[in-house]
Formats: C-alpha cells, sequence, structure tokens
C-alpha cells in the first residue's frame, strides 16, 4: 500500500468520524457534552485539513498517485 493510498484511507476514516460527531453534537441535549463534541469537532476539522494538504503535497510530488 503506498503513503497516498493509506493517507486517503486515513482521511475517509476521520471524516467518517468527524460525521459522527456532528450527529452526537446535534442530537445531544446536554450542553457540557455538545462543548465536548464542537471541540472534537474543531480538532477533526483541523486534522483532515491539514490532511488533505498533505495529500496534495504527495500529488503533486509523485504524479502517479494522482487519482488513486
Amino acid at each position: 500500500m503506498t503513503v497516498s493510498s493509506q493517507v486517503k484511507q486515513t482521511l475517509a476514516g476521520l471524516k467518517n468520524c468527524h460525521s459522527t460527531l456532528l450527529t452526537y453534537a446535534v442530537q445531544s441535549q446536554n450542553l457540557e457534552e455538545k462543548k465536548v463534541y464542537q471541540e472534537a469537532l474543531a480538532t477533526t476539522k483541523e486534522v483532515i485539513k491539514d490532511l488533505e494538504e498533505r495529500l496534495k503535497t504527495i500529488e503533486f510530488q509523485e504524479p502517479q498517485y494522482k487519482g488513486n
């Protein structure tokens, strides 16, 4: 498995976690829980952004991995 594939797989899993956290945040009635979920959402969003940038760099440096 290439580094590009691993990053893409990690990114997909992280986006799935982000969606789950969003669902929990919306459904939660407890304000403290909502705050924790919102913080986790902000963290995952930042990591997703960083991984997407890393993937762009990988694909730029190694064009054969683009779109795979």
